[in-house]
């Protein structure tokens, strides 16, 4: 059989397209298990162009690595409106991630499994996505301890310690949900308010917890 035949478009749109194919085939397959010819065929492309385009299946998925990583931070800073309280903020920004990774289930896919587990530079790119939402959430926390007291100064690593929990919970709650049949992106944003802002609330009225008398 022939090359695949291809309609002539623009260099963009096309690898856009190749793009769409690898993070459906990435995110289902694995990154060690997929390949390019099966890719190239998604895509409706020869794999000598999907070659000339990305240049090699690590760049291939790191591109998709990078595109899905901005999509998603793009998403929830979307989501989130300045001006509201901050508890409005963090649901809006949560029921802004919950949607997104419910929608792209295999870029999710792509972000939270195959990239941290296929080597150091797929890894490294997730960090810095990660470090970008920690530092929004941290934001948030931090103007919110300000508003709450009238000395405000929670412990700068109290907060970012605070934003790296409430991250990684929503990074596990997401994958729960997308394989949890009938779990909506609003189910699961209430469930982590539920969960974390009650406590940060406590935390931001200055109610701490202790360990009782006599614990460690």
């Amino acid at each position: 059989m022939g090359a695949v035949k291809t309609k002539r478009m623009p260099r963009a749109v096309r690898e856009q397209q190749m793009l769409d194919a690898a993070v459906q085939i990435f995110g289902r397959r694995g990154y060690m298990a997929a390949s390019m010819d099966e890719i190239a065929e998604l895509a409706g492309v020869s794999k000598p162009l999907v070659y000339l385009y990305l240049n090699s299946k690590e760049d291939l998925f790191t591109a998709c690595i990078r595109r899905e990583a901005t999509a998603l931070t793009e998403a929830v800073r979307a989501g989130v409106r300045p001006g509201l309280p901050a508890d409005r903020q963090l649901w809006d920004g949560l029921q802004a991630f919950f949607a997104h990774t419910a929608e792209h289930p295999d870029g999710w896919s792509v972000l939270h499994l195959q990239a941290r587990t296929h080597g150091e530079t797929f890894a490294a790119e997730v960090t810095a996505m990660r470090e970008e939402i920690v530092a929004f959430v941290t934001q948030l926390i931090a103007v919110t301890a300000r508003e709450a007291h009238r000395d405000p100064d929670l412990p700068e690593r109290e907060v970012a310690g605070l934003a790296v929990a409430l991250v990684g919970a929503a990074e596990s709650l997401a994958a729960w949900a997308n394989a949890t049949p009938g779990v909506t992106a609003r189910q699961a944003a209430a469930t982590l308010m539920n969960f974390a802002w009650a406590g940060l609330g406590n935390l931001m009225e200055g109610r701490h917890w202790t360990p009782s008398a006599g614990e460690a």
